[in-house]
C-alpha cells in the first residue's frame, strides 16, 4: 500500500566549506566568512574558527579587513563566565548594494537591494511585448535613477547588475500574441553584452525561473530542504533545481525548465504544463470574457478576477503541477516542491493546498512523496534572484554549480 503521508522536508545538513590558512587565499576565506554570517546570522570569531577550521589569528585578520571595508558591523559583546567577552559580527546592510533586472513577457522591472537583500527602490515598465530597444533604454534609465536614490557616498558600493530573463525570448512571440518579427532583435542582439558595454559595473545573466529559485535559496526564510524543485508561476510557468543545498543550473543554465513537460489535463488530454499552469491562460480567459486583464501585471495583489474563472484556472493548474512534480520525482528524489509566483498570497496558498490534494490521487509506489510548500520569497522572486547574482558572484560561495 502506498504511503501518502507527507514527510517533513529535511534541513540542509551543515557542511560548510573548510577554509585554508595558506597565503594567497584570503579572498576565498573572506567569501567563506561572509557566507557563514549570511546563513547563520551574527557570529563571533571563535565560532567562525570552529566552523571553518581556520586559525584564530587568520579569522581575526579576515574579520578586521571585512570590518574596515564596511561589510561587517560589530554587535553587542556577549559576556561569558571566563575570559574576554565575545563580540558577534553581522552583515552591514550598507556594505554593498545590488541591482536586479527582471525582463518578462508583459513587464520589465529593476530593483535596488542592500547587502541583506532588502529592496530599497524599484522602477517598472509594463508593455504589450518586450521590445529589445525599449527594454535596453528602460534598463539604462532605471540604473541612473536607482543610483540617484542612494546618498552620494553610497553609490560606489553598487556591486553589480543581475538580469533574470527567459532564454530564447524571440521564440515566444506568437504565444505572447505578437508577430515574430517584432521580437527578432532578441536573436541578433545581446542584452548582457550591451548593458556591460554601457555600464561601469559587472553584469550577470540567468534564466528567469532559475533566478526565482536562486532567490528562494539565498533570501528564503526558514530551514531549506537540501533537495527541492522550485516552481515559479508568471506569464509562463518555470522551474529551478536545488541539489545538496546548491542551485543546479545545468550545462546551459536551463535546468528545471519544466514548462514544456507533458502532463495529462483534467479532461484526460496530454498537453504541456505551460499551457495549463501559466498566468497567460488566465489572461486569455479574462480577455475572452471581455474583462480587463491588465491588472494581472500591475501588481501581484488586489486582483479583481471572477471567482469562477479563478477556481477553474486553479484546479487545472494544480492538477498539472502535481503531475509534473510526480514525473520529476522519477528522475530526482526531491524532498520538497516549493511553489511561488506573481499572484496574490491567498491564491498561492490555495494552489499549494490543491497540489497536495492532487497528490492523493497519484500513485507514488516506488517513490518518496515530497512535501509541497509555499515559496517564501513571493512575487519579487525573479527580481531578487537577479540581484542575488552579483551578491553570489562577488561575496559568497557554495550556492551555485
Amino acid at each position: 500500500m502506498t504511503d501518502t503521508t507527507e514527510k517533513p522536508a529535511q534541513a540542509v545538513a551543515t557542511k560548510e566549506t573548510r577554509g585554508t590558512n595558506q597565503t594567497g587565499m584570503r579572498a576565498q576565506n573572506e567569501r567563506l566568512v561572509l557566507t557563514l554570517i549570511r546563513r547563520h546570522g551574527a557570529l563571533a570569531k571563535a565560532e567562525i574558527a570552529r566552523l571553518t577550521g581556520l586559525s584564530a589569528q587568520t579569522v581575526s585578520v579576515i574579520m578586521r579587513s571585512l570590518e574596515d571595508e564596511g561589510l561587517l558591523l560589530k554587535g553587542e559583546p556577549m559576556r561569558g563566565k571566563v575570559g574576554q567577552p565575545s563580540v558577534p559580527m553581522r552583515l552591514n546592510p550598507e556594505g554593498a548594494y545590488f541591482l536586479g533586472l527582471k525582463v518578462g513577457r508583459r513587464s520589465a522591472e529593476m530593483i535596488l537591494t542592500d547587502f541583506l537583500g532588502q529592496i530599497i527602490a524599484r522602477r517598472k515598465q509594463i508593455y504589450a511585448y518586450p521590445d529589445f530597444s525599449d527594454v535596453l533604454a528602460f534598463s539604462l534609465d532605471a540604473v541612473d535613477k536607482l543610483r540617484l536614490s542612494l546618498p552620494a557616498d553610497q553609490r560606489p558600493r553598487i556591486a553589480g547588475l543581475g538580469i533574470a530573463i527567459p532564454f530564447q525570448l524571440w521564440d515566444w512571440a506568437r504565444m505572447i500574441g505578437v508577430e515574430p518579427g517584432k521580437m527578432a532583435a532578441w536573436q541578433s542582439r545581446d542584452l548582457l553584452v550591451e548593458l556591460s558595454g554601457a555600464l561601469d559595473m559587472q553584469v550577470y545573466l540567468q534564466n528567469d525561473a532559475t533566478s526565482a529559485c536562486s532567490a528562494e535559496l539565498v533570501f528564503g526564510t526558514g530551514e531549506q530542504p537540501a533537495n527541492f524543485l522550485h516552481v515559479f508561476i508568471g506569464f509562463f510557468i518555470g522551474g529551478g533545481v536545488v541539489l545538496n543545498g546548491t542551485l543546479f543550473t545545468g550545462p546551459t543554465g536551463n535546468a528545471g525548465a519544466i514548462g514544456p513537460m507533458p502532463v495529462v489535463d483534467l479532461g484526460g488530454k496530454t498537453r504541456q504544463l505551460m499551457d495549463l499552469a501559466s498566468l497567460v491562460v488566465l489572461e486569455r480567459r479574462l480577455t475572452e470574457a471581455g474583462l480587463d486583464s491588465g491588472m494581472l501585471w500591475d501588481s501581484p495583489e488586489g486582483w479583481d478576477v471572477p471567482e469562477t474563472l479563478l477556481n477553474e484556472w486553479t484546479a487545472e493548474a494544480a492538477n498539472a503541477i502535481a503531475r509534473a512534480a510526480h514525473s520529476a520525482m522519477s528522475v530526482i528524489d526531491f524532498e520538497a516542491v516549493k511553489i511561488d509566483g506573481w499572484m496574490p498570497e491567498n491564491l498561492r496558498n490555495a494552489l499549494v493546498r490543491d497540489v497536495r490534494a492532487r497528490f492523493d490521487g497519484l500513485d507514488f509506489t516506488g517513490l518518496e512523496r515530497p512535501v509541497v510548500e509555499t515559496g517564501t520569497v513571493g512575487a519579487d522572486a525573479r527580481s531578487l534572484g537577479a540581484a542575488s547574482q552579483p551578491l553570489l558572484g562577488r561575496f559568497l560561495i557554495g550556492y551555485t554549480i
